[in-house]
């Protein structure tokens, strides 16, 4: 019994004590658990001195780092620390607060300023914050009971350590409203991404040589084919994530960001929610194609959704991945690819010569989202997607290759839904090859040739309308073609007929046309090079009942059945 009552005891000290906790005092001393993973010197545990206070937060420093500096350097990070604390009681806590929520509050410490804990860390890490100081010490042995966030001593008298502190801020607010009001915990790279945005909301990134969003478009350019959503805290993650969260946010609102938050909802699935709560159309997946694009073009003379709307970006592109043809003879290019899930991929064909063909093959139960763009030798752009049949393969053809056209650039992508089993990475393939003309050039050929049947069609009823005109001239006695005219066209007329009461007819109703079309106005019954002229004004007056349907660019000047057809309704 004795030892079920000393548990009863420590349970019921447990709740209460917290009711007592009197707020920290300065030059407080107190032991904190850390992060051995990220310290500076894998320690588990730091002895820290509170060193200033603000309204809303305490700064504790790491008292071996402290007693490594100098006096005037103590007093230099003495006064960076009390402008961090201005401005988290000015600017950072406010602005986050009022965009996100708040955190738990007074919270498991019952004491509403947020406890900073600043001590030396790896110099690729800002800051970090963990759930374990959340609960209790007794359900999480190295929890310090506290609404707390950890930063990096580096970075301290720097610019970035206001980025990192509203970064780290997010942090504690989502817990509270998604891990306790739901029970839920947000996905990591989503949880990342909204704290990625906080410098932005903060207006760290305006000074863009000092920010954090300069660090984070190097990051991007140097590894752009990250995976969006698969989280393995490296420089690359943070990259894609601030660069397509503040595309997300600067296209459809910061609403996105607060209602996905404070939704019953994780991740993609939070977002979708979100954009349809906020009356958009578009899912996840377009976006996601969109910014794609943007990334590449980054111009809003196309589309205001293939670019960034914000002048720190305006400038920003990718560099794609370049593959060339040689510009001589023909040419081929075969390559095999792994794609990560939702991640953006560039590759950028030029050189060769002719019309290039890019044959592409994917995986037949993955479903690719492939835009691709065509660039002029006048810069001009024309965006298109490729539509891949059931087996997962679609064929591109760029006419004029390296002479009118001078790139085509394709950006393959996966979208499918995030499951722990998904090891995130697909196959794909391509193949690029120069050919000597596109579908659509063969069928231009096709038609050239047609045009070329009916002119020599008209040189034939030339030469066979002379032979009449001889054996006319033989007859001993002429009518008069012209004394009385038929009612219609019935025959097809052509250069060279002589002494025919439709051709009379023919330049009958041509003249009625006017002198534009038939200045001699001649109705003669001989159909000679004037009438042949005439025929072809009326040809070209006419061109989208009479040429068009037969798929002719040019009059023909011959009489045939779509001409007859115009006279005759005349």
């Amino acid at each position: 019994m004795a030892k079920n009552l000393k548990i009863i005891l420590i349970g019921f000290i447990f709740l209460i004590l917290p009711v007592f906790v009197f707020a920290d005092e300065f030059g407080q001393k107190t032991t904190f658990f850390v992060d051995s993973d990220f310290d500076a010197l894998t320690r588990e545990q730091v002895f820290s001195t509170l060193r200033a206070m603000s309204s809303s937060a305490y700064f504790y420093i790491d008292n071996n780092y402290w007693s490594e500096l100098t006096e005037p350097e103590r007093e230099v990070m003495s006064y960076a620390l009390q402008n961090l604390g201005a401005e988290f009681d000015t600017v950072i806590y406010p602005t986050l607060t009022r965009t996100f929520g708040f955190e738990y509050k007074p919270g498991i410490d019952k004491d509403t300023r947020v406890t900073v804990l600043i001590h030396p860390m790896l110099k690729s890490v800002g800051g970090y914050f963990t759930t374990s100081d959340e609960y209790p010490l007794l359900q999480v042995p190295n929890s310090n009971e506290r609404e707390m966030v950890y930063l990096n001593s580096h970075y301290l008298n720097t610019f970035l350590i206001k980025s990192f502190l509203a970064h780290e801020l997010v942090h504690l607010i989502t817990f509270n409203q998604k891990d306790r009001k739901f029970g839920l915990s947000e996905e990591i790279w989503l949880n990342e991404a909204r704290a990625e945005y906080a410098p932005f909301l903060c207006g760290y990134d305006e000074d863009y040589e000092n920010s954090n969003l300069r660090l984070r478009v190097r990051d991007f350019r140097e590894e752009p084919n990250d995976s969006l959503v698969e989280w393995k805290n490296q420089k690359a993650d943070y990259g894609v994530i601030n660069l397509f969260i503040r595309y997300l946010a600067e296209h459809y609102g910061t609403e996105i960001l607060i209602d996905s938050l404070h939704s019953a909802k994780t991740g993609l699935d939070s977002l979708n929610f979100a954009l349809t709560k906020n009356g958009f159309e578009q899912d996840f997946s377009q976006i996601f194609t969109d910014w794609t694009i943007a990334v590449y073009l980054n111009d809003c003379s196309l589309s205001e959704k293939y670019c960034y709307l914000h002048p720190d970006l305006s400038a920003f592109h990718i560099t794609p991945q370049i593959n060339f043809l040689p510009i001589i003879g023909e040419s081929s290019l075969a390559v095999s690819q792994t794609v990560k899930n939702w991640s953006g991929n560039w590759y950028k064909f030029i050189g060769g010569n002719k019309a290039l063909k890019v044959e592409f093959i994917g995986i037949s139960e993955t479903e690719f989202k492939i835009p691709y763009i065509i660039q002029d030798t006048a810069q001009d752009v024309a965006l298109n997607f490729l539509e891949l049949d059931v087996d997962g393969k679609g064929v591109i053809y760029v006419p004029d290759f390296n002479k009118k056209n001078i790139s085509l650039t394709i950006i393959p992508s996966i979208q499918r839904e995030i499951s722990i089993e998904d090891d995130m990475s697909y196959s794909f393939s391509w193949f690029a090859s120069t050919v000597e003309r596109t579908p659509g050039q063969e069928q231009e050929l096709i038609q050239e040739f047609l045009v070329q049947i009916e002119n020599l069609k008209l040189q034939i009823a030339n030469i066979q309308a002379k032979i009449n005109i001889l054996l006319a001239q033989k007859q001993t006695k002429k009518i008069d073609a012209c004394a009385f005219l038929p009612t219609k066209i019935e025959n097809n007329l052509y250069y060279g007929m002589g002494n025919n009461p439709e051709v009379c007819l023919l330049q009958q109703l041509l003249k009625e046309q006017g002198k534009d079309i038939y200045p001699e106005a001649l109705v003669t019954g001989y159909f000679g090079p004037l009438t042949r002229a005439a025929v072809i004004r009326f040809q070209e007056r006419y061109s989208a009942e009479i040429l068009e349907p037969l798929g002719l660019k040019k009059p023909t000047g011959y009489v045939g059945p779509s001409t007859r057809a115009k006279l005759n309704q005349l």
